[in-house]
């Protein structure tokens, strides 16, 4: 899979059915090449170019709170 795919997807909580936004970035670990974290914009898309600078609406979600990937949102669960 593309980023460029991952990047249009929507990321929901599993917990309360709740859209928490777009993943806008990865962190892996540099040695193993795994991905760690997933950072997820609450903006809409377009807003994201403008948010990188200032951070704002961004959080990381571990990488192993995601519960399924699917074609179009991706589930996690987090509290």
């Amino acid at each position: 899979m593309l980023f460029s795919d991952f990047r249009k997807k929507e990321v929901i909580n599993l917990r309360d059915c709740r859209i928490l936004g777009n993943v806008v970035d990865l962190e892996f670990d540099e040695c193993s090449g795994c991905i760690n974290k997933i950072i997820v914009s609450d903006r809409p898309c377009f807003c994201s170019l403008f948010s990188v600078f200032s951070g704002e609406g961004e959080f990381s979600i571990c990488f192993k709170d995601i519960r399924q990937i699917g074609p179009d949102i991706i589930l996690v669960d987090v509290c």
